[in-house]
């Protein structure tokens, strides 16, 4: 059955990597509530979706905004959270900078000073 709704379905949705896309969508929908459209005659989530599609019985403009919708968050959530981690990466490194800085001031405070040729004659 699921071969003929796949047939039915590329009427309507001529890609069939977008129609895969649009009933996992959908199917996911459905898994989290939402309304079947058609009887479910004992199917799983992805065949009714398939029918749903083939059937008409959703608006398929809505279908492929809502895909793309979500595809958008993730794809912020993704650059989100690599920016986070630049900022995060930027900040230990200006951190162990300062704490660099601050031990060479401190060293230089005790008397401690870069060594030099004349330090070394003097103790010869």
């Amino acid at each position: 059955m699921a071969r003929v709704t796949v047939e039915d379905c590329v009427l309507k949705v001529q890609n069939r990597f977008e129609l895969v896309m649009m009933a996992a969508t959908r199917a996911k929908g459905l898994q989290n509530g939402s309304t079947i459209t058609i009887d479910r005659d004992n199917d799983k989530d992805t065949v009714v979706a398939l029918r749903e599609i083939a059937d008409g019985t959703i608006d398929v403009d809505n279908l492929k905004s809502s895909l793309v919708t979500n595809l958008q968050k993730i794809k912020m959530a993704t650059v989100e959270e690599k920016e986070s981690e630049e900022i995060k990466a930027i900040e230990i490194a200006m951190d162990d900078m300062m704490s660099i800085a601050d031990d060479e001031d401190a060293l230089s405070d005790a008397g401690f000073n870069e060594a030099s040729e004349d330090n070394f004659d003097e103790e010869e």
